[in-house]
């Protein structure tokens, strides 16, 4: 299926001289004089080679068709990651150099979105929000307000994020899976 290069996102599966690559990185530039283009970052799904190629916005590009739906995340062992589509019981096991940076993310029982190909998982996308708990901050400070002054905190899943002064340690709070960024605190 072609489609227009500007419409491109991580995780897209293209079929490019009939290899196929995943999109790790999409951008649109525009710069002030001249054809707007679109710089694509993506790695070889057949070898694991990562590839930047450029195209003009309006230029036609081949998206392959591939499997996209929802699996629920088991474990991770030695083998790679291993995920089960809720409905058949199907078991898949992903490649740690797939899952790469986003699995820090990965908590027990999370349904993700993983894309397949012949069988074979070649991308993963998480929910967009997750609630993590906080494991290590600064003290809260009586009287300071939630000005836009922000302290670095450890969560559960090992990563650092910017939380509000009055958040401390055993709060949950939901972070944004694309930034690392703090959204709220946990309502539950």
């Amino acid at each position: 299926m072609k489609v227009i290069a500007s419409t491109l996102r991580k995780g897209n599966v293209v079929d490019l001289d009939g290899k196929l690559y995943v999109v790790l990185t999409a951008q649109n530039i525009h710069p002030g004089k001249g054809t707007p283009v679109t710089q694509v970052d993506m790695r070889r799904i057949a070898d694991g080679v990562k590839v930047s190629e450029r195209w003009r916005t309006t230029e036609q590009v081949e998206r392959a068709h591939v499997d996209e739906r929802g699996y629920d995340f088991l474990y991770e062992d030695g083998e790679g990651f291993h995920f089960m589509e809720p409905e058949t019981y199907e078991q898949l096991v992903a490649p740690t150099d797939m899952v790469g940076d986003q699995k820090a993310y990965l908590q027990e029982g999370m349904r993700v979105s993983l894309q397949v190909f012949n069988g074979v998982p070649i991308a993963l996308e998480l929910p967009q929000r997750i609630t993590v708990e906080i494991t290590e901050t600064e003290p809260v400070m009586k009287g300071q307000t939630a000005s836009s002054s922000y302290k670095p905190a450890l969560v559960s899943n090992g990563l650092r994020v910017m939380v509000p002064p009055h958040i401390g340690v055993g709060t949950r709070v939901v972070i944004n899976t694309e930034d690392n960024s703090y959204v709220e605190r946990a309502r539950d």
